[in-house]
């Protein structure tokens, strides 16, 4: 998690699903398919309807979802100051198209941070398959059981643990902050550790103390 984007997206989903006869509120949405991508959510949902989308609508969710994003998306706190510890040793493995993921790093002012981005529709399945772990790191040549992964959701969590890779659960976004629960679903999906804030991840990956 390097921006509070899922506030934003889940309402924008939230209206767009209910638009078409699937009334559903942010919240259901974020508690369903946080760190599900779009292909994997709307699978689920064309499941529970028994008949597909309309035409067309994941491209109105990315538009729409983009549209909120130009003037309320904002980085996680301390984010910008972690990433500069890294200078370019990380890469975004996200749920989201490569669209989304390159704009909202741009909008966060994150965007010159990272060299390599890699999004959910590279692989044939996206989280909580590990395929998109596995994917970023053959591309940045590290070897799995010597990677670590940062994740907020239990599908990205799962994805990690699946990957063979060391999985921190990270609790520091906007809308987690008021759901004390939230860190044990991470665990209880096989999270080694939870971290809450980005000065915490900081000392954890650098081994410097608080």
């Amino acid at each position: 998690m390097l921006v509070d984007s899922e506030p934003i997206s889940c309402e924008v989903t939230a209206a767009c699903l209910s638009e078409i006869g699937h009334p559903i509120d942010a919240a259901t949405v974020g508690r369903r398919y946080l760190g599900v991508s779009v292909a994997g959510m709307l699978e689920q949902i064309e499941a529970e309807r028994g008949a597909p989308v309309p035409e067309g609508f994941a491209a109105l969710v990315e538009r729409r979802t983009l549209e909120a994003y130009e003037d309320r998306l904002r980085p996680v706190c301390g984010m910008a100051d972690l990433l500069a510890a890294f200078d370019g040793r990380c890469c975004v493995a996200s749920s989201s198209t490569p669209a989304r993921i390159a704009r909202s790093l741009e909008l966060a002012g994150l965007g010159e941070r990272f060299t390599s981005l890699f999004s959910a529709t590279m692989v044939a399945h996206g989280k909580p398959a590990p395929d998109l772990f596995l994917h970023a790191a053959a591309a940045m040549g590290c070897d799995p059981g010597r990677t670590i992964v940062v994740e907020d959701s239990v599908a990205g969590v799962t994805a990690g643990r699946r990957a063979g890779m060391h999985t921190i659960g990270f609790t520091a976004g906007a809308h987690l902050l008021a759901d004390e629960a939230h860190g044990r679903r991470l665990v209880e999906a096989g999270a080694d550790e939870i971290v809450t804030t980005a000065t915490a991840l900081l000392h954890r990956l650098t081994g410097a103390s608080p």
